[in-house]
């Protein structure tokens, strides 16, 4: 015991939970009610994230930051232009090249690159094309000094290198070409000749390559070496060899390297070492961005669109799962929900049997009978929405089978009483607010059933006394979802009907609506939860009942890898946060059901390692 703590300054600590902060990496404890010794230790891995629009080998790529990465040409197998920009949530299709190109070696930003020979059609050789990108548009610059195709690239826009390639005529080739923001020229040759390698490097005067081809035979696939701006010098050899990796990322002291087919390692300016990660997907003739610690690999042989990212961390991620929770008392829909995940509200709505006036609440595992509606049994229906708080929310009334009505009644946690009347009495709209003090109603149906449906535009906004008009919706919908923990000054409202299914999204600013990026699929009856710029949206109608769950950070929806036990058609049956929140009843395949299902989002935990004599 003297001697760790002599080592490390900390005595071995006797604690009967787990710590929970970073200070915890490296020190070892006794667990007393585990009865064991523990630690926490810094843990890499691979995961898989959005997968590229158009898969494809032989790109040029790169990013000094994952969430800035960007990926241009390649085969497809077809050779191609095409060129995509990722934000860490989505890839977003980009200005093409100028011309379809492959092979082509990367330097740069997102933002601010070049990319530079590469094969272009119809010949099959390499050339000396080179394109800049300011962040909007490709244009075409000096060319290289030598033709060459699977170089790899080192540095910025302004002030980078490429070495190594391969042409038609000389072959293989060692040669070493700088950049200065104007023109292109030969400098001191590398001390082998490669192509398809592996590098990294942010700076002209301090890359790294490794790896690579070097036909008939790979002779030189551990090999590496570092290039100081003058020359280049040999450093120790890789553990794996790698020929046709084009990947590779970080700077000449922190780097890693990864595939194929599947093995990582990494580079600390001194020696290279295996890393315990391996990707999930066997590829190489991919490209990578970001740093040693958070790097992203995507496309690759077998024109893949899979991306996997790489971290390095002492903390272990937590996948965003669904999991039961309490049922409901009865079979039903519309319940116009509002609320947190533990203490959700369940307002009143339709069963099998017709109208249900009493209010369900929850405590985070259990559904009780609460207050009953101020409206006639005949006259609750599935189309009403709520929002605000488990003390302070309120239900906005349609008119679905029974009467239209404008009412709106507020609950305090224990009764409901009258609130103001809205403009205009709608069925199928969202209720939207994290009060109900600055709250707003959208779209909906205003023809009473069984009338033809005919989505609105309308938006109403109240201040918990009265109603006001709002600005009209460019596309009049049902049956939609949206924020609701939103604003009448920061809403989203998204897909539904129009009557067709769409997937168009609006978000509000308290005047005006704005058309935003859509959802991937049209649909309608989702259930929905959180703010305009961290949306979860769940369920829905495609037209077939769905499980998926999608996530809207403000630009951008991505698919959530966790799926729903239940399909089913929501109907504003839901409450909480994007990561927290819950539905609850809703429409399955039989009818309305009592089933309640929890969301809890992603998030971090430290990695904790038992040590042990083995």
């Amino acid at each position: 015991m003297s001697e760790y703590k002599t080592i490390f300054g900390k005595a071995v600590k006797a604690l009967a939970s787990d710590p929970t902060d970073a200070g915890a990496e490296g020190q070892v404890w006794y667990n007393t009610t585990t009865g064991s010794f523990r630690t926490v230790l810094n843990v890499s891995s691979w995961a898989a994230t959005p997968s590229l629009n158009t898969g494809r080998n032989l790109g040029a790529g790169g990013g000094v930051t994952v969430n800035a990465s960007i990926m241009t040409g390649g085969l497809t197998p077809a050779r191609t232009a095409n060129s995509e920009e990722y934000n860490g949530s989505s890839w977003t299709e980009g200005n093409n090249l100028p011309t379809a190109t492959d092979g082509q070696a990367f330097l740069g930003t997102q933002t601010a690159a070049i990319a530079a020979e590469g094969r272009t059609p119809p010949a099959n050789a390499g050339s000396t094309s080179s394109y800049s990108y300011n962040g909007t548009s490709w244009s075409s610059t000096n060319p290289t000094a030598t033709a060459s195709r699977n170089a790899h690239g080192a540095g910025t826009q302004t002030a980078g290198v490429l070495f190594g390639g391969y042409d038609n005529g000389p072959g293989v080739q060692n040669k070493t070409t700088e950049w200065d923001g104007t023109n292109w020229t030969n400098v001191n040759n590398m001390n082998a000749a490669r192509e398809a390698h592996g590098g990294a490097g942010v700076l002209q005067t301090a890359a790294l390559a490794f790896g690579g081809n070097n036909p008939p035979a790979p002779t030189t696939p551990t090999s590496a070496e570092e290039y100081n701006g003058t020359n280049w010098t040999t450093i120790a050899s890789m553990t794996t060899g790698r020929a046709g990796v084009r990947g590779g990322t970080g700077t000449n002291t922190n780097a890693i390297v990864a595939g194929p087919p599947t093995a990582t390692e990494t580079w600390d300016g001194t020696s290279w070492s295996t890393d315990s990660a391996t990707l999930g997907t066997p590829r190489g003739s991919n490209q990578s961005s970001g740093i040693y610690t958070s790097a992203l690999l995507f496309g690759g042989s077998g024109y893949l669109s899979a991306s996997e990212e790489y971290s390095k961390s002492i903390y272990a991620p937590v996948a965003a799962t669904w999991a039961s929770g309490g049922n409901l008392n009865n079979n039903s829909q519309g319940r116009a929900g509002f609320g947190t995940q533990t203490t959700a509200v369940a307002g009143p709505g339709v069963g099998p049997g017709g109208g249900i006036a009493t209010t369900e609440n929850y405590d985070g595992s259990a559904w009780t009978n609460g207050a009953s509606s101020t409206r006639s049994p005949t006259d609750l229906n599935r189309y009403v929405a709520g929002a605000g708080t488990p003390t302070a929310g309120a239900i906005a009334s349609g008119g679905y089978p029974g009467t239209m009505t404008a009412a709106t009644e507020e609950y305090d946690g224990s009764t409901w009483t009258a609130g103001g009347t809205m403009n205009t009495a709608v069925r199928n709209y969202v209720f939207d607010g994290a009060t109900i003090a600055s709250s707003l109603v959208t779209g909906g149906n205003s023809v009473p059933y069984p009338g033809t449906s005919t989505a609105s535009t309308n938006t109403e906004e109240y201040n918990g006394t009265a109603w006001t008009s709002g600005g009209a919706m460019n596309t009049g919908r049902r049956v939609h979802s949206g924020s609701s923990i939103g604003s009448e000054t920061a809403s989203l409202v998204t897909a539904g009907t129009i009557p067709a299914l769409t997937s168009n999204t609006e978000e509000y600013n308290g005047t005006s609506w704005t058309e935003v990026n859509n959802q991937p699929t049209a649909i309608a009856y989702q259930g929905y939860a959180g703010t305009q710029t961290d949306c979860l949206v769940w369920n829905g109608y495609t037209p077939t009942a769905v499980t998926t769950t999608l996530n809207y950070d403000g630009t951008n929806w991505s698919t959530n890898p966790a799926s729903l036990a239940l399909a089913r058609l929501n109907y504003n049956n839901n409450a909480g946060t994007a990561s927290a929140a819950i539905v609850f009843g809703g429409e399955g395949p039989a009818g309305p059901v009592t089933t309640t299902e929890e969301f809890t989002g992603a998030y971090d935990v430290l990695d904790y390692k038992t040590i042990t004599t083995s």
